[in-house]
């Protein structure tokens, strides 16, 4: 076990250059650090001056990945992607364009993306589950067919229509929450109310489906007739047998929105408001700020991996016949 958590990292490390490197290519191909200078210092019609300084001042005065103006290794490491990026590797994300603290911005907005998103993974995936035992256990019945049409009807309205409604229907004529906003303490609760809430309707009829296709699929298996055949009720193969069996693709489909836990959702959180990584992402892009960006990519790739590798350790929990070497 410890051999292969090891050999993972050790493979992480070069996707993560990778990506480093990639973000590099993509943001500077769309805005040169000239360009870069000119939105922050306002408009088009600033003096060349101006904008060698701003470029000075924020660290954009040198070459983009090579410096060939010097020797050794000074021609990788005095240049703006290795300034920029290598130190992400410790987790040193710098400042901003803007002069603020990366890293004082993510610890505080990471809690009210926290609180979205951990109730919405926790309570969605107990209801997902519920509802596809459910259409699982009436098969073949008019419950199953009617709740197959009301999966496919849901997931294939836009998310958009779900934060729409739930704003004008919840917030503004029944005036039960905020259309949006964050508060303080305990009044953070009426707030993020709404967007968990609107975030479970958008996501509840393609989980149940899926989730449903793989208990279907475990129904058919030989350990279930066993089951079966010694007189065990259906209620009991269902919950004991066949979720037992169907937790890894279950786990596998979890992991993929654990970067989301921390980053939050971008579009969520932008359309209500919400001080959260999501919205701290699209503020870094509408505002070109490479440093934000480059960071809060880096970071999602880094919780992306660390999310594949306790699934793989999660294998061996829920599977005894998986065994990582």
């Amino acid at each position: 076990m410890t051999a292969y958590i090891i050999r993972r990292v050790l493979y992480a490390l070069p996707i993560l250059v990778g990506v480093n490197l990639l973000t590099f290519v993509l943001f500077f191909v769309v805005n040169s650090p000239d360009d870069m200078a000119r939105m922050h210092l306002g408009g088009k019609r600033v003096s060349v001056e101006a904008v060698e300084k701003w470029k000075r001042d924020h660290g954009y005065d040198r070459p983009l990945v090579w410096n060939g103006a010097q020797a050794g290794t000074g021609q990788l490491t005095d240049t703006i992607f290795f300034d920029k990026s290598v130190r992400l590797f410790v987790f040193d994300f710098g400042s901003s364009d803007d002069g603020r603290d990366i890293g004082y911005d993510i610890s505080q907005r990471m809690w009210p993306s926290l609180a979205i998103s951990v109730p919405t993974l926790l309570i969605g995936l107990l209801a997902n589950l519920t509802f596809a035992l459910l259409l699982a256990f009436f098969r073949a019945t008019y419950v199953d067919v009617w709740g197959v049409v009301m999966c496919v009807v849901m997931m294939s309205i836009s998310s958009l229509f779900y934060y729409i409604g739930g704003q004008f229907l919840i917030g503004k004529l029944l005036r039960l929450v905020p259309i949006s906003g964050y508060g303080d303490g305990t009044d953070v609760a009426r707030f993020v109310a709404l967007p968990i809430l609107v975030a479970l309707l958008a996501s509840i009829g393609t989980n149940t489906r899926w989730y449903r296709t793989i208990f279907l699929e475990e129904l058919g298996k030989d350990f279930v007739r066993t089951a079966r055949a010694k007189g065990l009720s259906e209620r009991v193969v269902l919950a004991r047998h066949v979720l037992g069996n169907a937790l890894i693709p279950v786990l596998t489909g979890v992991v993929v929105v654990l970067p989301t836990l921390f980053i939050g959702s971008l579009v969520l959180e932008s359309f209500f408001a919400i001080p959260g990584l999501g919205s701290y992402t699209i503020d870094g892009i509408n505002n070109q700020d490479f440093a934000i960006v480059r960071s809060m990519v880096f970071l999602g790739s880094v919780l992306y991996i660390v999310g594949l590798l306790l699934t793989d350790i999660s294998y061996t929990l829920v599977d005894p016949r998986v065994r990582l070497q």
